[in-house]
């Protein structure tokens, strides 16, 4: 290629262009002095499940809907509750009627049965060993009929009864008492058939026993379950202010509903929300009525039927001890006397039970509601009155020395004190049999008054529920 010439024209040309100065390096970081912390970055911590749960309740407690769903979840709750409480305690009241009717109260008849049959062979025996060596039949079987009857009921007793409780220690005490008594009164007969002495003091000593050992342990066996029967009626009893306060809780909120959904729309009713208050009114009447009825006819049954059967009870056990400490006073012949040695200790004991015996008698024609529960007792009365005149002319029989004169009263076949004896005891055994009577029928009453309650409230708080859902859900329609 031939260059032009120096001196000559030149092709003109673009001047270079201006050259671009190089971006400045970026600073170098300081070094981090030591010791100082190094921000890091924190990751959100997250939300708690009930706190996620109450910020949507806030928020949808902000419009209708909203609120209408929270209120009828909230009445619904207040209904089912209402019937759980209602269920729980009428099935306690009732489960204490069951018992009044069908554990208490025949444990304590039976109790009142064993002291009767243990006074009543006390009572036989001492009467057998006056009859001579030759005792009659029918009071052998009568005393055997009564040890079998005691042994019997208090083998069932401690079938049913906790040996450690106050009862099983009575009840043990009996058991181990009653073969001992059976064996003393074996050794008497023996001794008087053989027309030995001897077999007055084994009387006396058996007697002893009964009433200074097995008595007192029968009287206080009646005592514990007839405790525990009026525990378990007054439990029966009891007003169930839980039920009833949640019952007037329910309803003014389930009216509060309904005139707050009048007010905001102007409809009387809702078909659901009255349907609900219905089903609670009905659990409150049904409550309230069914457990007043109970109520009274278990308090019907204590106050007239088993408060004269305790007295009925005393009475007779009165008069059979009474008895039997008459035909001691010709057994022991004086050779017992009172503790200053001033008087017969049989003699006197006779005359206080029968000062018990005609008290009891008054307080059991107060108590009776009805002729047929007075007029055995009027009867007794009668016997009783006899008694103790026929007691006072065989005393005085006695007391001039007719001592065979003195037993035909006793214990003869015409006009003696045995006769009035068994007036008063068939009398008093008419009117327990009434007081009975009455006693379970008002306390089946009772017991039926709140029979079905439990279940029935169960049943419509479920549909009261259901009836308060299906209100609010007709409500909820409208804003679809």
């Amino acid at each position: 290629m031939t260059h032009p010439p120096s001196g000559g024209s030149q092709t003109s040309r673009a001047p270079d262009p201006k050259p671009v100065p190089a971006a400045a390096p970026a600073p170098a970081p300081a070094p981090a002095s030591a010791g100082a912390p190094v921000p890091t970055a924190v990751p959100a911590r997250p939300r708690a499940a009930w706190a996620v749960q109450a910020e949507r309740l806030r928020a949808a407690a902000t419009t209708e809907p909203g609120r209408l769903r929270i209120i009828g979840a909230v009445l619904a709750l207040l209904v089912v509750a209402f019937g759980a409480v209602t269920t729980l305690e009428i099935s306690q009241r009732a489960a204490a009627a069951d018992d009044v009717v069908g554990r208490s109260q025949p444990l304590s008849a039976d109790a009142a049965d064993v002291y009767r049959y243990l006074a009543d062979a006390d009572t036989t025996a001492a009467s057998g060993f006056l009859a001579g060596a030759q005792e009659p039949r029918d009071v052998q079987a009568r005393y055997r009929e009564d040890i079998e009857g005691a042994a019997r009921l208090l083998v069932e007793a401690a079938a049913g009864t906790d040996a450690d409780s106050a009862a099983g220690h009575e009840i043990a005490t009996l058991n181990e008492l009653l073969p001992v008594y059976t064996g003393l009164i074996e050794r008497a007969r023996a001794n008087n058939r053989q027309g030995l002495p001897l077999g007055g003091a084994y009387l006396r000593y058996a007697n002893q026993k009964m009433a200074g050992e097995m008595l007192p342990a029968a009287e206080r066996l009646y005592a514990v379950e007839t405790g525990r029967l009026e525990a378990d009626s007054a439990d029966a009893r009891r007003w169930p202010f839980l039920s009833i306060g949640a019952g007037i809780v329910v309803l003014g909120a389930l009216v509060w509903m309904q005139r707050r959904t009048y007010r905001r729309t102007n409809r009387v009713l809702n078909h659901g929300l009255l349907a609900a208050t219905a089903a609670a009114s009905m659990v409150v009447l049904w409550l309230a009525v069914g457990h007043t009825v109970a109520r009274t006819e278990l308090r019907s049954a204590m106050e007239h039927g088993q408060a004269s059967l305790d007295v009925l009870n005393d009475a007779r056990i009165s008069s059979l001890k009474a008895r039997a400490n008459e035909n001691l006073t010709l057994v022991a012949r004086g050779a017992v006397l009172t503790a200053d040695g001033s008087a017969d200790q049989y003699e006197t004991d006779y005359a206080a039970g029968m000062t018990t015996l005609k008290d009891r008698l008054e307080k059991a024609g107060r108590l009776a509601d009805d002729a047929n529960g007075r007029n055995p007792v009027a009867e007794a009365v009668e016997g009783a009155s006899q008694w103790q005149a026929r007691h006072r002319e065989a005393r005085a029989t006695d007391d001039r020395g007719d001592y065979d004169g003195a037993l035909s009263r006793v214990i003869g076949a015409e006009e003696s004190t045995g006769q009035s004896f068994e007036q008063v005891d068939t009398a008093l055994q008419a009117a327990l049999a009434h007081e009975q009577v009455e006693f379970t029928s008002a306390a089946r009453d009772g017991r039926g008054a709140l029979r079905g309650l439990p279940n029935g409230a169960a049943v419509l708080a479920v549909l009261g529920a259901a009836a308060v859902i299906v209100g609010v859900n007709r409500r909820l329609s409208e804003y679809r």
